[in-house]
């Protein structure tokens, strides 16, 4: 079995037993770049997936092969367009006998929730909710990109904590913290050399979203930091809140998996979420944190290649029809 993560940041491939239970190691692990076709382009990311998955065959000391079955967890693969051109892809590379492809989300309820239904939230570099009700039926609010969207992600707390710094050096705002600390962190002696160190670059997206540490950290102190955080927090909860609604989820009863550098790494940030869905009435029943979603791309695999899914948004097919 074959379980690939890509996303804005990097692609992690696992190779796995179909046997093996969900909390197995994998026989062998692959990292490699940022694959969201989105946002490096299709033959960016095509290369990177690549490379990830020859790298988990060479930690086992085997060439790449095609194997039984394969799920690409991509994100900026949550529609069918993008879907087939993967799809296409990996059947044109032999990847598997039978591939699947769906977006950074499902595998997340994979991986953190075993009843199969529920709501998976993610927020890293960029940000999305996804979920299926016990009816099997599916929805997502967010994730239309950094120029449409990613509310709450660490690219917007980033660029929000940037553009706090501008206003303040132009006098349109009180003096923040948060301009000395951007200028540390990036190497600039003045203002004017932020614009340099942006553009010159230009900066990447997973670049700029590393900054958003930098804004959480000043949270504890600044105002204007606080703002920018609890505001990112609030559109968070509400992408959930949405979902809620349009799944006909029961609110304190509902299973939340999480997942993403943000909620995962900074404790203080996914405080905030929680709170912010308690106090909207749509807190969820039970909480799963997911360090790994690429466990839940090859729980997706196996079940693809017993022919057991039950429910999945993804696109599917066998690698020589699409030859």
């Amino acid at each position: 079995m074959l379980g690939v993560d890509s996303g804005g940041t990097k692609t992690v491939a696992w190779l796995a037993s179909q046997d093996a239970a969900l909390e197995a190691p994998p026989l062998g692990e692959g990292i490699a770049g940022p694959g969201n076709p989105r946002a490096v382009g299709f033959s960016a990311a095509q290369s990177e997936i690549l490379r990830a998955v020859q790298l988990a065959f060479a930690a086992v000391g085997q060439p790449a092969r095609p194997v039984a079955a394969a799920c690409l967890a991509l994100a900026g693969a949550g529609r069918p367009a993008e879907q087939d051109v993967m799809l296409r892809w990996a059947a044109s590379v032999r990847l598997a006998e039978r591939v699947m492809v769906t977006d950074d989300a499902e595998p997340v309820l994979a991986a953190g929730v075993r009843e199969g239904w529920g709501v998976a939230l993610l927020c890293g570099t960029g940000s999305l909710a996804w979920g299926r009700n016990v009816r099997g039926e599916m929805a997502r609010v967010g994730g239309w990109g950094y120029l449409l969207g990613d509310e709450g992600s660490g690219y917007q707390l980033a660029c929000q904590g940037l553009r706090a710094a501008l206003r303040a050096a132009d006098g349109r705002s009180e003096p923040t913290s948060l301009s000395a600390l951007l200028l540390n962190e990036l190497g600039a002696a003045s203002p004017e050399q932020l614009v340099e160190r942006v553009y010159g670059g230009p900066m990447t997206r997973r670049e700029l979203a590393a900054l958003a540490r930098v804004v959480l950290a000043a949270a504890e102190h600044d105002g204007a930091a606080r703002q920018i955080v609890e505001e990112g927090a609030a559109a968070v909860a509400e992408m959930v809140a949405a979902l809620v609604r349009r799944l006909a989820l029961v609110p304190g009863d509902y299973p939340l998996a999480m997942a993403g550098g943000l909620l995962i790494h900074h404790g203080g940030y996914r405080e905030l979420v929680l709170n912010e869905l308690a106090r909207r009435q749509v807190p969820p029943g039970t909480i799963a944190l997911v360090h790994q979603p690429v466990r839940g791309a090859v729980a997706l695999a196996r079940e693809l290649a017993r022919g057991s899914l039950r429910w999945t948004s993804a696109a599917k097919a066998s690698s020589p029809d699409l030859a």
